[in-house]
This record gives structure tokens, sequence and C-alpha cells, in this order.
């Protein structure tokens, strides 16, 4: 008998659950069993009906809920929590029911009465993904509602969502009311993570060290980022061997962040698998393998380490960045509007420079002592120099100075902080203190790419060309998935020009280009090299394409903000600007 062909609609779905349900359960399981009956009773049931809607899942502390409509979807979601909200009001905070809410429009599969398909996996995926008490919906929702529900919208940009192939567009719905939610105090205001011992699958007692070694090493060097809180070797392996899951070792431990992995032996080779969890948010941001062969067990363990942070570091503070932007600005804690900073600073945007500043402007005001926040005002008045779009280079230099130097002196063992000295000497053409910063940055953290490349920058900019060239790569190494690559291979593309190597400054310069954010002077190093070379013509196509990025580029202007101090490299450089025919 052939098969029956899925029947298939169209349906706004909405996704809701309740925020801390295990904690409140656990607390009090008969009573938050009444409530929530009572809740669903008196103001879920009669939303849903009233917006033409149909219940088709529940589960313990969630719903589904399938609409015709993407307004009726949307609007329902707003009044179910201003009812949720209306209905908490008076209650302890430890006995609020507070919701996560996702709706998307997409097709779904009908099933009986059931519905499956992406149309509703999104929704649920949105849902995990929002804050306490918020809405986020998908892009094709919001293309039929923007105009037709009283309420703003925030634009998330796309989001990755767990086991949805393609990033979706993703709002959060402005103007729900504010909500407390009772929760465990968290090991610290930085993103905290565990490293749980990695399990040793050889079955052989004696490669037991191997991967306790791994650990051991993967928590010293995770470590020394002072971005990040890690649990110390003695509580994470205390969950060793232990069957708990990453949410209640969360849980426990009042850590975001699980890391976990295996090590398997088979005669001379070594698979080891490593992962990165949001607990709370029970979604994995990062899983990798890495395969090697056994010739140095010491060097092997040496090579993955390094290979996973370098890839944890950057996923992590990524996750930090999209978790503050859900949230509402208003909202924000010190960490999260220095986050948000970051999110804004690394597009590279001249347009952005007050939103940058004032977030970074916020997290100072809230936490004065935050050393973080200086280092991110400094960086991010330099950064606007190097764009073109400070209204006063002296001020917003001796501004960013003292940020820097505050910032040191709030955390001497801070390396972003160095960091942040070292561009404020780049743009003062102080270029040995920044490289002394800089270096300052690679002894505090020798696995920090960022260092890497201020070194390099410094490097180069003193007319020291080919030693810049090693640094950038070794950033590059160490951090191959950072927002920043664009500008680090802008910068090797400068330092292969001014060292003669022209055809591999117009190959880097290309591939800094190919970056959805695209580095101000990532054409810098192509339109050296090609007027080097005499191809006027492809020259004035490189000068065409960066004037986009920036209309009014000229020698003068990179000459002020790429101060390079070393006669012979500055001559080389002017002169390649020239002979490409790019403005005075």
């Amino acid at each position: 008998m052939a098969e029956e062909r899925a029947q298939r609609r169209l349906a706004a779905i909405l996704a809701a659950d309740v925020v801390g349900f295990s904690r409140m359960m656990e607390a009090d399981e008969a009573g938050t069993m009444t409530t929530l009956k009572s809740l669903r009773r008196e103001v879920l049931n009669p939303l849903v009906a009233k917006h033409q809607g149909r219940i088709f899942k529940t589960t313990g502390d969630g719903v589904l809920v399938e609409f015709g409509s993407a307004v009726n979807a949307v609007q329902c979601a707003v009044d179910l929590q201003q009812g949720m909200a209306a209905a908490n009001e008076g209650q302890s905070e430890d006995r609020h029911i507070v919701l996560r809410i996702g709706v998307n429009l997409g097709d779904v599969m009908v099933e009986g009465g059931d519905l499956y398909g992406d149309g509703v996996n999104i929704a649920a995926r949105l849902e995990a993904l929002a804050e306490p008490g918020s809405v986020l919906i998908s892009g094709t929702a919001y293309d039929y509602v923007r105009n037709k529900v009283k309420t703003g919208f925030e634009d998330l940009g796309a989001q990755s969502l767990k086991n949805i192939t393609e990033p979706v567009r993703t709002y959060r719905v402005t103007g729900t009311p504010d909500v407390a939610v009772a929760a465990p105090k968290p090991a610290s205001d930085k993103p905290s993570i565990a490293i749980l011992p990695f399990t040793n699958m050889s079955g052989d007692l004696e490669q037991e060290y191997f991967s306790d070694g791994i650990t051991e090493d993967l928590i010293t060097e995770l470590s020394k980022f002072r971005s990040l809180f890690v649990i110390s070797r003695n509580s994470a392996f205390a969950f060793k061997g232990l069957s708990i899951s990453v949410r209640e070792i969360s849980r426990k431990l009042g850590v975001r962040y699980i890391v976990e992995g295996s090590v398997r032996r088979a005669a001379n080779r070594l698979r080891i698998t490593a992962q990165l969890i949001d607990a709370m948010e029970d979604a994995h941001l990062w899983a990798e393998r890495y395969d090697r062969e056994l010739a140095d067990i010491f060097d092997v363990q040496d090579q993955v380490v390094r290979a996973i942070v370098s890839e944890i570091e950057p996923k992590l503070l990524s996750s930090e960045r999209s978790r503050a932007l859900r949230k509402p600005p208003e909202s924000l804690d010190a960490w999260e509007n220095y986050q948000r900073g970051l999110w804004h600073w690394y597009k590279y945007n001249p347009k952005d420079r007050e939103t940058v500043i004032s977030f970074f402007e916020r997290a100072i005001a809230i936490d004065p002592g935050f050393a973080p926040a200086h280092a991110g005002l400094a960086s991010g008045l330099c950064l606007y120099i190097l764009l073109g779009a400070s209204p006063d280079i002296d001020a917003d230099l001796e501004r960013a100075y003292e940020a820097a130097e505050l910032a040191i002196r709030l955390d001497e063992h801070d390396p972003f902080a160095h960091l942040a000295m070292y561009r404020v000497c780049i743009a003062k053409s102080k270029h040995e203190m920044a490289m002394r910063a800089a270096e300052n940055a690679i002894r505090l953290n020798p696995n920090l790419a960022m260092a890497h490349f201020g070194r390099g920058h410094a490097l180069w900019h003193a007319g020291r060309a080919r030693e810049a060239i090693a640094s950038l790569d070794e950033a590059m190494r160490l951090g191959p998935h950072d927002p920043a690559m664009t500008s680090w291979q802008a910068a090797k593309a400068i330092a292969l020009a001014l060292s003669g190597e022209l055809d591999g400054a117009i190959e880097w310069s290309r591939r800094a280009q190919e970056h959805p954010n695209v580095a101000i002077f990532s054409h810098v190093g192509e339109i050296c090299a090609l007027g080097l070379l005499g191809r006027s013509a492809e020259a004035a196509d490189a000068i065409a394409r960066a004037r986009k990025a920036m209309p009014n580029v000229s020698i003068g202007h990179l000459d002020k903000v790429l101060p390079i101090t070393h006669g012979p490299s500055r001559a080389i450089f002017l002169s390649g600007l020239r002979k490409a025919g790019l403005p005075e």
C-alpha cells in the first residue's frame, strides 16, 4: 500500500514555557502545579480562544499553540506576557510564573491533531533563546505583523538556532512588562565556565592520566582569560564518573557554560572530542573532533589544548554578545553593556561611534571599577579615529589614554587593559610603547590572539615588517574564528607590501575583503602593492572599492591614522599609494 503523502499547511506557531520550572517544582511541587493549572485556565486558555488559536501540545511547563494568522499569534503572545505579569503582582519573587515565548510563521506537517516540522521547531528554538518575560519572533512572522500590531520590534539580526540549518532573522517584541525571576546566584558576573573531566574511552586505565591532563591544561589555559570565570580543578573533578546532566551540574556549580569531551586511543592514534554547551539554554555552541598520531604524547596534548582554547574563547564571548543583544538596553548590567558595546565595535561602522561609546559609558556608570569597560572605551575612541569618525582627534586621544591608564590601574593583570594602551600608543605614533603594551598582554595570556596581532601591528608601523608577519600569523593561528580576523589579514597585507612581497600583499588584502564586516584598511595593502607594481587599472578598481567603505579615503588620511615612523617604510607606503592614483 502506497504511503500517504503528509498533509502540510502554513501556520503561525506560538511556543511558550515556564522559566525555572524545575527549581519551582523542587521547592514546592504541589503548589507549583496548582498555580500553573490556575493560570492556564484563567489566563492562557481565554487568550488563545480570543485570538482564535488552538493548543495542540502541552508539557509540564510548556505549550504549543497554532494560529491561522501571524498577527493573532503575536498579539496573543504580547497579551499573554501582560496577563502573566498582572497575575504575578502581589506574589513573592520565588512564586512568579514567568514565560519565554517564541513565534514563527512557517510550513508545518499535520498528523492527526499534532503538528511537526521546522515551522514548529523554529518557534520552539526562539522560545528557548528568549529572555524571561520576553517574546521573540522570526523574520517571516515579522514581515506579516510589523505594521499590524501595536508594539515595537528590535532587530536582533540572524540567529543560529539549535538543529536549524540556516540562521533565522529574529526580532524581539519591545514593551513587554519587566519581570523578576528567582534564580541561583551565578558564580561571577563574568561568563562562568566549568571544564568537566574528559572521559577516557580507551578502556585502558593507563590512559586516564592523559584525559585528566587534557582537562587540567584546559582549566589552566582558559583561566588566563580575565574575561572568564573558570571553576577550579577540584570542583570540576568532583563530578568525574557521575551520571548527571550538564544542566544539573550547571545549577550546582552556578555556571552557565560547560565544556565536556572524551579521549579514545587505538594503537598509535588518538581521537579527542570536545564540545561547548550553554547549559542554561540547553544549546550546543561548538563541537570538534581531533585525530592525532601518538608520536609524542605531551606534544599532542599541547596541540589539542591550544586548538580547543582557540575555539572556545571567541565562541563563548560571541554567545555573550548575542545574549546581551536579546535584552532591552535598560535592563543590561555592566558586563552586558560592555558586550553590547563590543558587538557594535566589531561592525567597524563609522556611524556606530556614539552607540559604542554610550554602551561603554553605561557600563562604567554602573560599575566604575570594571576595568574592561574603561579598556573598551579607550579602544572604541581609537577605532573611530582610525575610521575617520572622530569629531576631535586630539580630545579623543587624550580621553582614550586616560581610560586605558585607568583600566591598567584597576586591573594590571587584565591583558585587555594593556591592549587598550597599545591602541592608544599606535594612534599617538609611539610604536615602541605600543609594542611593549602588546607584549605585556602576551605575557599575561600567551593564548590571546589579539595581543599577537597588536605586537605585529606595532612592528610594521615601526618598520619591522618581516617580524610583524610572524606575529600576525600567530594571531590568525590562535584565533581562526575571531571577529577581528579581517583586520589581521589586512594588516598582514600591508606588512607584506612593505616587505616587497607584493603578490602576497594583494592576495591577503583580497582575503580581508571577503568578510561581511570589512575593516576600513582592508583595501590598503592591495592599493599600495598594485601602485608599486604599476598595475594602474587594477589599482583604480581597488580605490573605487575602498571608497564604498570610506568615501573620503586619501593619502593624507591614511598617513595620519596609520602613522609609520620608520622613514624608508613610510616612503614605500606613500609611494605605492601615490602611484596607484589615490588622491592626496
